[in-house]
C-alpha cells in the first residue's frame, strides 16, 4: 500500500513561547498542514508542545522526531506514548532514535551502549506492552519484569526510528513502520528509501535558513554543520552518502582542538547541498524536491524569528 504524502513541520517555533504557540498552530492547520513534529534534545521536552498542539489544533498529526530511548526507561516510554495516544486518538506517531553519547551520557549519566539493539529491543517491547498484556521478558539491553500499561491504547501508534545509516533503516523499515532522517540532500533519498524498503513512511527534517544574505548564510550554516558533523555517526553518514571528502578537513580540525580552523574548512558546497536557503520561496520549491524524491513527510526546521519565520511557514504551506 502506497504510503501518502504528507507536509509536516518542526515545532515549536523559534522565539515563540509555547504558551504562544496557539495561534501558530491554528494557523498551520488552516494552510493545509497535516502534521508537527517536535525533538527532544537539550531544549525543549519532546512531548509538551506536541499536548498543547493536540488540544489547540485537532485536525494536526503529531509526531516525535526524536524521543532518545535510553532517556526514557522502558515503561516510562510506554506510558508517555499512551498517554498521547489518549489525548490525540489515532494522531501520534512515536518516533524513537538511539541520540548520541553527548545527549546519552555527558548530559544525562546514562549509557550509551549498543544503540541498535537498544532501539530493536525498544520497539519489541513497546510492540508487547500497547496491547495491555502483562510483559515479562529479558531483552538484550534491558529487561522488563511484570509490567502492564494501565492507559487503553486502542489503536497503537506507528513506531518510526530515528535513522541514518544502512543497519538502522534497514530495522526502522523492517521492526518499524518507518524512519526519520535529516542532514540529506534530495539525491540522497532514493538512496535511503532503498534501504528502509516499500511502502514505509520516510520522514526528512531538513534544516531550512531563509536568508539570501551570502554572509550570515556561511556563518550559520558552517556552525549547524560543524555542531552535527562531527558527531561520529553524521560523520559516518556523510561518508556512506559520499560526503567523506566535504568533511574531512573540518574534522581533522575539530580534532586536534581548532574549532575556528574546522569551520573554515566546510566548503560552500556543502552549505548549498545540506540546508534548505534563499527566499521563502526558493526555501518551498526545495523542500518540494524532497518530496518529489522520495520522502513522504517533510518535516522542515526553519531557523528564522519574526516575520522571516512567518513568510516561510506560509511559503512552504500545501494550501488547504
Amino acid at each position: 500500500m502506497a504510503v501518502p504524502q504528507r507536509h509536516g513541520i518542526t515545532v515549536p517555533f523559534p522565539g515563540v513561547t509555547l504558551a504562544d504557540h496557539r495561534p501558530w498552530f491554528e494557523e498551520c492547520a488552516a494552510l493545509g498542514y497535516t502534521d508537527v513534529w517536535s525533538a527532544e534534545a537539550g531544549g525543549y521536552d519532546g512531548l509538551v508542545p506536541l499536548t498543547l498542539a493536540a488540544a489547540w489544533a485537532p485536525s494536526l498529526r503529531l509526531g516525535t522526531a526524536i524521543l532518545p530511548a535510553s532517556t526514557r526507561g522502558a515503561a516510562t516510554l510506554a506510558g508517555a506514548a499512551a498517554s498521547m495516544c489518549e489525548a490525540a486518538p489515532g494522531r501520534f506517531v512515536l518516533g524513537i532514535g538511539c541520540s548520541s553519547p553527548t545527549i546519552v551520557t555527558n548530559w544525562n549519566g546514562l549509557p550509551f551502549d549498543r544503540p541498535y539493539a537498544r532501539i530493536r529491543d525498544t520497539i519489541r517491547f513497546l510492540r508487547a506492552a500497547f496491547p495491555g498484556e502483562k510483559v515479562t521478558a529479558e531483552y538484550e539491553t534491558f529487561s522488563v519484569t511484570g509490567f502492564r500499561l494501565d492507559v487503553a491504547v486502542p489503536e497503537p501508534p506507528p513506531i518510526l526510528v530515528g535513522a541514518l545509516r544502512p543497519a538502522m533503516l534497514r530495522l526502522a523499515g523492517r521492526e518499524g513502520d518507518g524512519a526519520i532522517t535529516n542532514w540529506c540532500a534530495p539525491d540522497d533519498i532514493a538512496r535511503i528509501a532503498a534501504e528502509v524498503g516499500p511502502d514505509r513512511e520516510l520522514v526528512c527534517r531538513m534544516m531550512v535558513l531563509p536568508t539570501t544574505d551570502p554572509g550570515a548564510l556561511r556563518a550559520l550554516g558552517r556552525r549547524m554543520i560543524a555542531a552535527y558533523m562531527t558527531v561520529p555517526a553524521y560523520a559516518a553518514f556523510q561518508e556512506w552518502l559520499g560526503r567523506g571528502e566535504a568533511i574531512r578537513g573540518m574534522n581533522e580540525r575539530w580534532a586536534a582542538g581548532d574549532r575556528a580552523g574546522a569551520l573554515e574548512q566546510i566548503p560552500d558546497s556543502l552549505i548549498d547541498e545540506l540546508i534548505v536557503h534563499g527566499t521563502p520561496a526558493q526555501c518551498a520549491a526545495r523542500v518540494a524536491e524532497y518530496a518529489r524524491a522520495g520522502v513522504t513527510t517533510t518535516a522542515p526546521a526553519i531557523f528564522a524569528t519574526g516575520d522571516d519565520l512567518h513568510a516561510t511557514v506560509r511559503a512552504m504551506a500545501p494550501g488547504p
